[in-house]
């Protein structure tokens, strides 16, 4: 039995959150254990949340819900409380606001890269991205498509895999936190310390062939766009050097005049 670890941090977020856990209420997998992190909402987002959970405790789906409210130090605290809560094979982080592209994703995970039967199991599990509106309403394909073959020199071409489809083994990640110096993309940070530790471990990095979610593109990192493309920076310097960085940004400005 494989056990997926889906968390959601939530701050008021009543207007986001229902089609968020009615896509994973509706996951046809049975083995799944949603870990919703709440900042001390204001708003009716606990409500919806225990409603929630009551509706899949009904359901008898074999999913299991669990809830904390509590203040905390922003976002990555929050998905870090998320990470020493998670007790599945695998972990991935889903938004308030995002959700799953068909009821089966998770399903379809397990039979493509026969977790059922293949030791070790991958360090990741990684997939395409649909970009939709406040709304849920598609807008497009992420722009930045997943390589066939993924590993942490990949994202020195951008974040090449949305941090929603990015399913990493809870063994490893609740080993790696987010660094909590970067307020806008430690996702990123965490990622490549993921890869990067795939490939200590000599561990596949195993690419589904298939879109996992549709993101909603207003967010935090939306909103801050500056502030997230500043670390962005320093993150790929740290990892890849400053020339290589600064290139590689240069050729990203051309692309996006003539794009």
């Amino acid at each position: 039995m494989i056990l997926f670890s889906v968390i959601t941090i939530t701050y008021n977020a009543e207007a986001a959150l229902p089609r968020t856990v009615d896509s994973i209420l509706q996951q046809t997998y049975p083995h799944i254990e949603h870990i919703i992190i709440d900042g001390a909402s204001t708003d009716n987002t606990l409500d919806i949340a225990k409603d929630y959970q009551q509706r899949s405790y009904a359901a008898d789906n074999g999913h299991e819900v669990r809830i904390i409210s509590e203040p905390d130090n922003g976002l990555y605290d929050a998905m870090n409380k998320g990470l020493k809560m998670a007790s599945g094979n695998y972990v991935v982080f889903m938004n308030a606001g995002d959700f799953y592209h068909a009821p089966t994703v998770i399903e379809q995970m397990v039979k493509k890269a026969q977790l059922e039967t293949v030791r070790p199991l991958p360090a990741i599990l990684y997939g395409n991205t649909d970009i939709v509106d406040n709304d849920g309403k598609f807008i497009g394909h992420r722009r930045l498509a997943p390589p066939e073959h993924l590993t942490w020199r990949s994202f020195r071409n951008g974040m090449l895999v949305c941090h929603q489809s990015f399913y990493a083994r809870t063994d490893i990640a609740r080993h790696i936190p987010y660094d909590l110096h970067y307020h806008y993309s430690a996702d990123i940070d965490w990622c490549i310390r993921i890869m990067k530790e795939a490939e200590r471990q000599r561990l596949p990095i195993t690419n589904i062939h298939a879109t996992l979610t549709n993101y909603t593109q207003e967010g935090q990192t939306t909103r801050h766009h500056k502030e997230s493309l500043h670390e962005r920076f320093r993150i790929m310097c740290q990892y890849y050097g400053t020339l290589s960085t600064f290139l590689m940004h240069g050729w990203f400005a051309i692309r996006s005049i003539f794009k």
